[in-house]
Formats: C-alpha cells, structure tokens, sequence
C-alpha cells in the first residue's frame, strides 16, 4: 500500500441525508471496531476467476468498492498527454443505453457515488452505494468500464472543462513549482508529462483516441479489487462476474523504462509577481519495494512529514517564522523514486529558507536521528494508524493499494511491526544514504531574493 496522500473517501461525496448520516455512524463505527480487533481481509475468488479483497462489515447497510488497472498516464502517448485524465472525466458521462443525464441521474436517484482517477501508474475508481442498490450501482460501474459513450456533448464540455482548470493552473505558483520540478528531474521520462495534459493536446483528443484508451487498458488482467461492508463472500461473487467478466481478458503489453532523475543540483526560477514565492525541491529518492522503505518512512517524518514535530518545521517555522507551512515526502512510483520538499515564504527570505532547509537535509545525513526522535516517530507512526481506518471507503482503497504493492493479504495486521522494526543504525544509514543537499534540485516561483537560477525551466512535455 503507498504511504500517500491520495486515500479515496467516497462516503463524503454522497449526496442523500440518510447515507450521509449513515456515512458518519459508519466512520465511528469502523474505527472503533479496527481498534477493537484486528480487520480480517479476506480473498475472494468469484466461479469465473475474478478476485477481489474484502473486509465484511455488517454494522451499517454501505459498501464501497475500490479498483485498479496497472497502467495510467505514464502510458499516454508521448503527443497525448491528458488521455488517461480525459477518460477518468468521461466514462460516468454516459455509457451503454444511458445518456450523460440519465447515466448522472440514476447515480443520484440511487444515492450511489462513482468516481474515477488517472495517476501515472494506475487508473483506479471508487463505488459507494446503499447495500439496497448494490446490483444497480454495480450495473452502473459495469456500463461506465465496457461501454462509455463518450458521445459529443459531454466531451465537448468536459473537454473545455479540462481547458478552463489548465488556464487556472498555469497561474496557479503551486501547480506551476511542482510541474516544473517533475520536467527538471524526468527529463524525457513518461512522469516529467504533464497528467492532465496541455491545452494543445487536450483540444486535438478525439473520441477514436478516448475509445483506444478505454480497450487497450481496460481488461481483467491488469484489475485489483478491494470490497468493504455490507456484502457476503458468495453475494460478492456473483456481483463480480456480472460486473468484470465482460472485460477482455488480456490488456495490450506495456513497458514503461526505469526513470533516471537529472539535474541534480539545479536551481530555476519562474518569475511572477507574487508576494510570496513557492518552493519546491527534490531529488532522487526510494521505491516502495526497498528493503531500507520503512526506515526511510521514519527518518522522513523525523525531516519534514511529521508536522510540527519535525526539524523542518521546527527550523523554519518555529525558530524564524519564514514559513507558515514547510514539509518533506517520499515520492515512490513503480518505475522511479522522489524525495521533495516545498514550502512558501517571502520574496525577501527565500534565499535564507532554502539555506535552511539545505542545512537540514545536509544534518540528517550527517547525523540521522536521534534515539529519542525515533522512539517518537515510531510511537507515532504505530498509534496513529488506526486513524486511516476512518471510512469503508478509505479501507477498500487500501486493500487495492496492497495489491498493486505485492504486499500481501496479511499486510494489515503486519504494518506496524515493520515501523517498529527500524533501529537506531539502520536510520541512521538510511539518512546517510538518502539525503544528498548537493543533488537538491529546485523551483522557485515569485519574485525571490538570494536566489541564483543555474537554467531556464523546460517547457511542457520537454
């Protein structure tokens, strides 16, 4: 499962009162039971091969339903970016006999919620429904999957929806500091293209590349699923079939190479008149597959993902009020590996907190943690776990991270002893081997002083 930001909560999108209600008592109720006992997950395997993960939950009458394809944006054609976005904005827009109105409208007569998301290396959607209406909300999934229409009204719109959010991003410092970093350090690597597209691309997507998309990724052999709630194993199998057995089997065969991270070093600077500028850095990081990733997970919210107890925080916030907000993140993909860090301060004290950062990154290698800034991370880390248990929605999304992850079944109950595992050397090494202030690369959007750029910042796609 990636130890990320990106858990879906689809309980919340819901819109009648008495899911919303429902949604509430199933949050305190599924958190509490998680503290109580460990969560059973179990496999099951529907009659025509179909597996999904489930955490059975009789307690409120809600299932939420996560899934995955291997393959996202990495995969769009190098003058497509945006396709892999597009399709996630379009398949609920209609699909088989429905129109984009009553495709949209049955969802909201049924109280049932269906997102979809595009991220680089999987296109993933999530299902939340009343156990009521759990055959029409899967009928609905099973439609938007094997037949969306994509039909020229909704595209048109969703496409100029598309156009309106690029124009506000490219105004935007924080969207325009971590675009500009990821083209700096993939270089010409699938990750460095911009995921949501560009304006040229997105007015030259047509319904012919939508339709591409949707049969060359599509299939059950790239499919992870994740159940929980109010659904039997043997009920569960029979809305499997019905819903992925449609599905070709096979996708098309992909490669996506092992990306290098470049510029190590370089600074660049998109001046804009602001009166803060936003900084964000990076440099080559650690996948999620490392035997050192826990140990990594830790020393990072020692450096800059714990908050206000971590050095970052405490440096340049607390210290010398340059920055409401500073922080750190691993960045693991399938196919390469970040270690970022941003923050926004003043034109005039910029050049001083990006010193400070560098000092910090530079002192944790040097010196790693301390034993008592272990023992609390960890203490933390483990306590706080059970906090990501807060809805069926955000466990089913966890479920299928730990199959795209090869984490195995029992992950849940084994998270925490391999936080509880990492030593006082073996953080330290880590930290020695991970950090490297010499190879931060950074972008500075605003008017920044004490700053000297070292080049120009690439263009889109470049």
């Amino acid at each position: 499962m990636r130890e990320r930001k990106h858990q879906t909560a689809a309980l919340a999108a819901l819109p009648a009162p008495r899911l919303f209600l429902a949604g509430l008592l199933a949050v305190l109720t599924v958190l509490i039971a998680f503290q109580a006992r460990a969560v059973e997950v179990q496999r099951v395997v529907s009659p025509g091969g179909i597996e999904a993960w489930l955490v059975e939950d009789h307690s409120n009458p809600i299932i939420s339903l996560d899934l995955a394809f291997q393959g996202g944006a990495a995969l769009d054609p190098a003058g497509k970016p945006g396709l892999a976005y597009m399709v996630s904005t379009l398949i609920d827009e209609g699909a088989g006999p429905l129109d984009s109105q009553s495709f949209q409208g049955t969802l909201d007569d049924f109280s049932i919620s269906l997102r979809f998301r595009a991220g680089l290396d999987s296109f993933s959607g999530s299902l939340s429904t009343l156990s009521e209406n759990r055959a029409k909300a899967f009928e609905l999934l099973r439609l938007a999957l094997t037949a969306p229409r994509f039909d020229m009204e909704p595209v048109e719109r969703i496409r100029s929806q598309i156009l309106s959010r690029l124009s506000r991003e490219a105004e935007d410092p924080d969207t325009v500091a971590s675009r500009t970093l990821r083209r700096l350090m993939f270089q010409d690597h699938p990750y460095a293209r911009p995921t949501r597209g560009t304006e040229a691309s997105i007015v030259a997507m047509t319904v012919d590349d939508l339709r591409g998309f949707v049969r060359a990724r599509f299939a059950r052999d790239q499919l992870f699923i994740g159940v929980v709630g109010d659904i039997t194993p043997a009920d569960l199998e029979t809305l499997l079939d019905a819903t992925f057995l449609p599905l070709p089997a096979e996708a098309e065969p992909f490669t996506v190479p092992e990306a290098t991270v470049a510029n190590a070093g370089d600074v660049v600077v998109i001046e804009k008149n602001i009166p803060q500028s936003v900084v964000a850095i990076g440099q080559g990081g650690i996948k999620r597959d490392d035997p050192d990733y826990y140990a990594a997970y830790v020393v990072n919210y020692i450096l800059g993902g714990g908050g206000f107890s971590s050095r970052l925080v405490e440096e340049v916030r607390e210290k010398r009020g340059l920055a409401y907000s500073v922080y750190s993140y691993l960045g693991p993909l399938d196919y390469g590996a970040l270690v970022a860090a941003g923050t926004a301060t003043q034109n005039e004290r910029v050049g001083e907190s990006i010193d400070l950062i560098r000092a910090e990154w530079a002192r944790m290698a040097e010196e790693g943690p301390s034993a008592e800034e272990l023992e609390q991370a960890k203490r933390f880390l483990t306590g706080s776990f059970p906090l990501r248990f807060s809805s069926s929605g955000s466990i089913a999304g966890m479920l299928v991270g730990m199959q795209l992850e090869g984490l195995g079944i029992d992950y849940l109950d084994q998270r925490n002893s391999f936080v509880e595992a990492v030593d006082l050397a073996t953080a330290k090494r880590v930290a020695k081997e991970l950090y490297r202030s010499e190879d931060l690369t950074m972008v500075v959007v605003g008017t920044p002083q004490g700053v000297t750029p070292t080049r120009e910042a690439p263009a889109d796609g470049s």
